[in-house]
C-alpha cells in the first residue's frame, strides 16, 4: 500500500506545477529556462543533502551512465521539450491527451522487457485512463472545428513516449542504486542536456525574490518530492501499474485551475475525473 500511496502522491505533486509555471511564465521566463533552473536547483539541493547524509550514494559505475542518459536526457529533458512545444502549438488540452498515452507505452515495454502480465484489469484501467484524460483535457468544451497537424501530433506523442521511458530506465537503475541516487543523476544529466536550449540571460530575473522562491518551489514541490515518490513507488509496484496510478496528475491540475485560476468545471471534465479515479481503483486491485 505504501508504494501505491507514494506513486499517487507523485501524481498529486506534479499536478500542482501550474501554480509555479504560470507566474514564472508571466514574469518572462521561457519554458526551457524554467526547466533548466528547475533541474539545476533540484540537483544542487539533492547534492547537499546526499553529501551531508550519505556521500556513498553519489558513487555510480561508468558502465551504468547509459541508464541516467535514459532517465535524464531521453526521458526528462526530451519529454519536457516535446510537452512544452505541444502546449505552445496545440494548447494544454491536446498536450495532456497525448502525454497520457504513456501508460500504454509503459505497459507494452513492461510486457516485452520485464515479462509483466497484461491482465483484464490493466487493460480496463488504461482504457478508463485515456478516456478520462480526454475528458479532463476539456477538448469537448472547445468550440469550432479542430484539426491536429501530423507534425504536432507526432511531437505530442513523443512526449508521452519519452515520459513512459522514465519508468523503464528507472526499473533498470533501481536494481543497482537507491532512489536518491537515481533521481540525483537524472536531474544532473537533464541539467547538462537542457543548458544549450535555455536563455541564461534570464538569470538576472532571479534578483526578484518572488521569482527565486517560485523556482525553488517548483524544484522542491514539483520535482524532487514527486520524482522521489514515483521512483520509490517503482520499487514495489509493477511498472505498468505505477504509470497508471500517477495519472491522478491531470485531476489535480484541473482542480488547481478551477480553484486558483477560476477555470470552468464542466460535466465532461467531472466525468473524466470519475473515470480516472475508477482506473486508479482498478490498478490498486491489480497491484
Amino acid at each position: 500500500m505504501k508504494y501505491v500511496l507514494s506513486t499517487i502522491a507523485a501524481g498529486f505533486l506534479w499536478g500542482l506545477i501550474s501554480l509555479f509555471i504560470k507566474p514564472l511564465s508571466a514574469a518572462g521566463f521561457n519554458p526551457q529556462t524554467i526547466l533548466f533552473f528547475r533541474v539545476l536547483i533540484s540537483s544542487f539541493i539533492l547534492a547537499v543533502f546526499i553529501l551531508v547524509t550519505n556521500p556513498k550514494l553519489l558513487k555510480i559505475k561508468l558502465k551504468d551512465l547509459w541508464i541516467f542518459t535514459g532517465t535524464g536526457i531521453i526521458s526528462l529533458t526530451l519529454f519536457s521539450l516535446c510537452y512544452f512545444r505541444t502546449i505552445i502549438e496545440c494548447g494544454p488540452s491536446i498536450a495532456v491527451i497525448l502525454l497520457y498515452t504513456s501508460p500504454v507505452f509503459v505497459l507494452l515495454f513492461s510486457a516485452i522487457l520485464f515479462k509483466e502480465k497484461i491482465n483484464a484489469l490493466k487493460i480496463a484501467a488504461i482504457c478508463l485512463t485515456v478516456t478520462g484524460c480526454v475528458l479532463v483535457s476539456g477538448i469537448f468544451s472547445q468550440s469550432g472545428s479542430f484539426r491536429l497537424p501530423l507534425k504536432s501530433f507526432l511531437i505530442g506523442l513523443s512526449a508521452g513516449f519519452c515520459y513512459a521511458l522514465y519508468s523503464i530506465f528507472s526499473n533498470y537503475a533501481l536494481k543497482k542504486y537507491g532512489t536518491l541516487t537515481v533521481i540525483f543523476y537524472t536531474f544532473v544529466f537533464s541539467t547538462l542536456a537542457i543548458m544549450p536550449f535555455c536563455n541564461l540571460s534570464q538569470i538576472e530575473m532571479l534578483r526578484n525574490p518572488q521569482n527565486a522562491l517560485l523556482l525553488c518551489g517548483i524544484a522542491i514541490i514539483c520535482t524532487i518530492l514527486p520524482y522521489f515518490c514515483y521512483t520509490f513507488g517503482l520499487k514495489g509496484l509493477k511498472t505498468g501499474s505505477a504509470a497508471i496510478l500517477v495519472t491522478v496528475e491531470p485531476i489535480v491540475g484541473t482542480m488547481v485551475g478551477v480553484l486558483v485560476f477560476a477555470e470552468t468545471l464542466s460535466l465532461p471534465i467531472i466525468l473524466g475525473i470519475v473515470l480516472i479515479l475508477a482506473s486508479l481503483y482498478l490498478t490498486g486491485r491489480s497491484s
